[in-house]
Order: C-alpha cells, then sequence, then structure tokens
C-alpha cells in the first residue's frame, strides 16, 4: 500500500476470514483506488469495495504478469508488480459486466450445464440400447422409444441402471424446458436479444448469451478484436518470413464459441449467403474450419447488428446498398454487411 501524499509504503499480511478484509478498508481515508488480479473468486471482493465505495481496478493477468520479466513469482513480488503499474498508470484494467449482466450470465451457464448433464444421460440410455439391439436412433427419445426402452428384458442391476436413467432423463427435459421459458422471457426483455432473434438459425439461447457475454458492442474496433475476444482466431508461431498458424486460440468463453457453433450451422441451413459461404469452405477446407468459419461470420454479423441496433432486414439492405455502391455508402462504416462481406469478415 502506497500513500501517495507521503510516499510511504506499508506492508501488510491481510488473512481474508471472518471481519478482517472490511475492518482494514472501513478505517482506509479517501480516495482510495486497489487493484486486483482477475481470478474466478474475486466477486465477493468487487461487491465489497463497492459497497465500501473504494474504486476497485482489475487487471488482465497475462498482461501483468507480462510486464515482470523475472521468472521468479511469489505473493510479494506480484503485490510489488501491481503497486507498480498502478502508481505509473500502466495499470492493464478489463473491462467488467454488471451485476445484472453476471446475474443473466448465471442463468445461461446454469442452464448449459443441465443439457451437458441430459447429454450424459443420453449417451448411457444410447449405449444401453445398442448393446441390446435396439436402434431407434433420434426416435429413442420419443414416448414410444422410451416405452420400448423400458420394456427391454435386462438382468436385475440393468435394468435398474436402466430405470435410474430414464427418470434422470425425465428430470432434466423437464428442467430444461422451465429454463427455456426463463431465457426467452429475458431475451424478450431485452432490446439486443431481440434484434438478434431476427437473423435466421438465431434462438433466444444465443441471442440472450451474445447479448450479455459482449455487454457494450462499440468496445470491439472491428470484426478481428470481436472473434480475437471470442477466442475464434488461429493460434501463430511465425518468424522471419515464414508463417506457421496453429488450431484456434480458445482464449475467450467457451459457452460463446459453442452457442455461435451451433446457430452457425441452423444459420446456414436457411440463410441462402451463409449457406454458399458454408459450402464454398466445405470444400476448401473440410468440416471442422467450414463450421468454425460459420461461426466466426455469424458473430461477426451479430456483432454488428447489436452496434448498430438494427435487425436482419435492415442488415441486408446495407449490404445490398454496399454491393450497388462498390462497398461504401454515404456515412455508413466500413464493416461487413449482408451479402457481400468486407474483411472484417
Amino acid at each position: 500500500m502506497l500513500d501517495t501524499t507521503t510516499g510511504e509504503v506499508v506492508e501488510k499480511t491481510l488473512t481474508h476470514k471472518d471481519n478482517n478484509v472490511r475492518e482494514f478498508y472501513s478505517t482506509l481515508s479517501e480516495p482510495v483506488r486497489v487493484g486486483i488480479e482477475a481470478t474466478g473468486s474475486m466477486q465477493w471482493f468487487l461487491n465489497l469495495m463497492e459497497e465500501l465505495g473504494i474504486e476497485c481496478q482489475v487487471g488482465h493477468p497475462a498482461k501483468i504478469r507480462a510486464a515482470e520479466p523475472r521468472k521468479q513469482k511469489h505473493d510479494r513480488r506480484d503485490a510489488d508488480l501491481i503497486l507498480k503499474l498502478l502508481v505509473e498508470n500502466r495499470f492493464p484494467s478489463i473491462w467488467l459486466p454488471s451485476k445484472e449482466l453476471r446475474d443473466l450470465r448465471a442463468l445461461l451457464l446454469h442452464r448449459h450445464q443441465w443439457v451437458r448433464m441430459r447429454t450424459r444421460v443420453q449417451n448411457a440410455l444410447q449405449a444401453i440400447a445398442l448393446a441390446n439391439g435396439l436402434r431407434r436412433g433420434p426416435s429413442l427419445w420419443s414416448q414410444v422409444g422410451q416405452h420400448t426402452m423400458a420394456s427391454l428384458p435386462l438382468p436385475p442391476h440393468a435394468a435398474h441402471r436402466r430405470s435410474e436413467l430414464q427418470a434422470l432423463y425425465v428430470k432434466f427435459e423437464a428442467e430444461i424446458e422451465r429454463l427455456n421459458q426463463r431465457v426467452e422471457e429475458q431475451a424478450c426483455e431485452r432490446p439486443g436479444a431481440r434484434l438478434l432473434m431476427t437473423h435466421p438459425g438465431v434462438g433466444p439461447v444465443t441471442a440472450l448469451a451474445t447479448d450479455v457475454f459482449l455487454g457494450d458492442p462499440t468496445r470491439f474496433a472491428n470484426g478481428k478484436a470481436l472473434v480475437s475476444y471470442a477466442g475464434m482466431i488461429p493460434s501463430e508461431y511465425s518468424s522471419g518470413g515464414r508463417q506457421r498458424l496453429g488450431g484456434l486460440s480458445k482464449q475467450g468463453n467457451p459457452l460463446l464459441r459453442f452457442l455461435w457453433c451451433e446457430a452457425g450451422m441452423h444459420a446456414a441451413r436457411r440463410e441462402p449467403e451463409l449457406q454458399r459461404f458454408y459450402r464454398r469452405k466445405l470444400i476448401q477446407k473440410g468440416l471442422g474450419k467450414a463450421r468454425v468459419a460459420v461461426a466466426r461470420k455469424l458473430g461477426i454479423r451479430l456483432w454488428i447488428m447489436l452496434r448498430d441496433r438494427i435487425d436482419y432486414n435492415e442488415f441486408c439492405r446495407r449490404g445490398q446498398m454496399r454491393q450497388k455502391n462498390g462497398g461504401a455508402c454515404a456515412g455508413m462504416p466500413q464493416t461487413g454487411y449482408g451479402a457481400k462481406p468486407s474483411p472484417t469478415e
């Protein structure tokens, strides 16, 4: 801790138990500025700082570490480095979502966890069915398919396992349906999500996730910054005149990437331009890269719609105008619109 008036530096070990943290920060005279490194369990501390009226900046861990060339890392050196960056006004602060956005993110993550658990139960039931000669494919999850599954002659322990898995599947289905309704209600209440749902293949879950995980769309300079934030750019290990590209960086939100990939396939079936783009990339790059390319293009489209507050029809109209005018329209930003994508897409 540095007292900027006297220049005195105080070093104190503060244990996070009982009310020690609250008592320490409440005794400090204003103004106070606190810097911490982003961690998964920092929310309670941010809430405390907000309650006490203390300015708290959260720093990017990788950028903070890059500011220290020495290969020695421990808590005391980390604290000294954070203090040094704050004093020199070089602290790499990151954007933080509001309480409302964090709560909506929790809803989406909760639904996604239930969907993943349902998938595991479905895989186990499908394995039991295939092991006993029952091949029904997707129709296994219909009422007739589940009744046929329940009537399979199995040994006692296998039959008990099947019954428990079927009961879990019914429970997961009911809970996921309730969560879907809550997500749809929240998506309909947010203007940005309503605009995104006008795009073919984009439902309430993808629209709401794009809205709440991106937050303020104006903080991205262009489409490349957006997909870099989402982790949908290739890693690169280039040197001199040799360029070496690897797999996706995946340095972003995994749920947002998953939903964009899922929605991209639905949009490619319904939207002519994305369908042509997908088929072209499928021939050039193969299935995996084609799916990611469509997801990336769809993500940039949704970001443009959020940033400009336009629906899908207006997005297509602007794209047609850009195509007719040779890619330039008066008063229109140079970003990817409509049927003729710009380099940012």
